[in-house]
């Protein structure tokens, strides 16, 4: 018998590697809009002599001038003009509430948004009529915008009769859930975000996609409650718009020595959700970006987180000197004052002349001088009175659907408590 032969099977050849696949279009890539003009990088160090702490510059270039503003997308002159008005109404109102402080007539104390003004006042001139706002307490500017005056808020301070929570309350603790639609200031950062949450979400049961705007510190950003309120808003899609105020210190603490992120908006890309950079100390940019934020909840699209980077020129009260910020930060700032920055703004655009300027800021005082003088001039709470009010009484107020009455499935009109609990998307 014949051996067979052997056949020769040919050497195998090592397979060429595949490229790597590309990313397939349904995959996510994220970006966070900075639409600032500048991008200051400033690092503090901490100086211990004896028992005193204190910061220092340890980098940074201080010797830039102030950038233009960039010009809005959206606001026409009168909002623009507008908009103006209520920085500077909120600006000469704390200036009244700091010397009624030092008068003694204010009960507690004060809080500031020096600074601030037109990330507080822009911020909530983007919101429609059936939209909310939860202010924190230095968003005075914005619950101006949203229909308070200022011998409300001075009545709040003093603890009047005539103020918004009968002078139970000497702080900024007040709101207006029936025309106003304003949620009262929460001391304990981070606990506004989950409520907005929630008053979007009772919208949308009811029918209605709306816009709820709050904010948050740099330093309240880290709290649990934040965590927790901005990943339900995601999860759930509600037309949350969160301001992140990154000021720059969280009560004393200076910014990065508070958290090792770069921005906080890049936070929000573990939520899955839109983040953008503005500077708050420009009206335009905070108006626009707020702007697209509320049309985005308005659409059912969901929240955005934005990060508005700015200086809080005053401490974390009026008790507050602020003598841990290194002077000159503090000038490389005032450079920045959100108020000059949009009236030179204007005047170059030839929106505003110089007359009209100052006729503008005489008017804002004539009117803030006879607020303060009817608040002034107000009575004080009876004693008696301060035994009403604590528990909701019969009568006081009837809780009723916003907009309209929730619908489930079957047709029912009331909605079931079980139905609320599991079927919230």
């Amino acid at each position: 018998m014949k051996n067979k032969k052997k056949s020769s099977s040919p050497k195998l050849k090592p397979k060429a590697r595949s490229p790597q696949p590309k990313a397939r279009s349904s995959q996510r890539t994220y970006s966070i809009p900075d639409y600032r003009l500048e991008k200051p990088d400033f690092t503090l160090r901490q100086v211990r002599v004896r028992d005193q702490v204190r910061y220092e510059l340890e980098s940074g270039d201080l010797s830039q001038p102030a950038p233009p503003i960039r010009e809005s997308k959206y606001l026409i002159k009168p909002q623009l003009l507008e908009i103006y008005r209520w920085m500077l109404l909120n600006r000469r109102m704390e200036s009244v509430l700091e010397s009624l402080y030092k008068q003694s007539k204010v009960v507690g104390g004060v809080y500031f948004g020096l600074g601030q003004e037109a990330c507080s006042c822009a911020s909530a001139y983007a919101l429609q009529k059936d939209d909310w706002l939860g202010p924190m307490i230095r968003n005075q500017g914005s619950t101006l915008v949203r229909g308070f005056s200022p011998r409300d808020i001075m009545m709040q301070y003093m603890a009047k009769a005539g103020s918004p929570t009968k002078g139970r309350d000497a702080s900024s603790h007040f709101g207006d859930h029936q025309v106003r639609n304003v949620v009262s200031p929460i001391s304990t950062l981070g606990d506004l975000i989950p409520v907005l949450a929630g008053v979007a979400l009772g919208a949308r049961l009811q029918g209605k996609n709306i816009a709820v705007m709050t904010y948050i510190g740099d330093g309240g950003q880290s709290t649990g409650a934040t965590y927790e309120g901005l990943n339900f808003a995601a999860v759930q899609n509600l037309g949350l718009v969160l301001l992140v105020e990154n000021n720059l210190w969280a009560y004393s603490t200076p910014s990065d020595m508070q958290f090792r992120v770069k921005d906080l908006a890049e936070r929000a890309i573990a939520y899955g959700i839109p983040g953008v950079i503005v500077d708050g100390t420009d009206a335009c940019q905070v108006y626009d970006a707020c702007h697209e934020a509320c049309q985005r909840a308005r659409r059912g699209e969901g929240p955005t987180l934005i990060e508005a980077k700015m200086m809080r020129m005053k401490g974390h009260a009026i008790h507050d000197a602020a003598d841990y910020v290194p002077k000159p930060l503090l000038e490389y700032w005032k450079k920045r004052d959100p108020i000059v920055r949009l009236e030179n703004f204007l005047v170059k655009k030839k929106w505003l002349t110089v007359d009209e300027n100052q006729k503008l800021i005489a008017e804002v005082e004539l009117q803030l001088e006879a607020d303060r003088d009817f608040a002034v001039n107000s009575p004080m709470p009876t004693p008696e009175s301060a035994a009403s009010g604590a528990y909701c009484e019969n009568g006081c107020h009837d809780i009723k659907p916003k907009y309209a009455v929730p619908k489930v499935r079957g047709g029912k009109k009331a909605l079931a408590s079980s139905d609320a609990a599991v079927h919230l998307k």
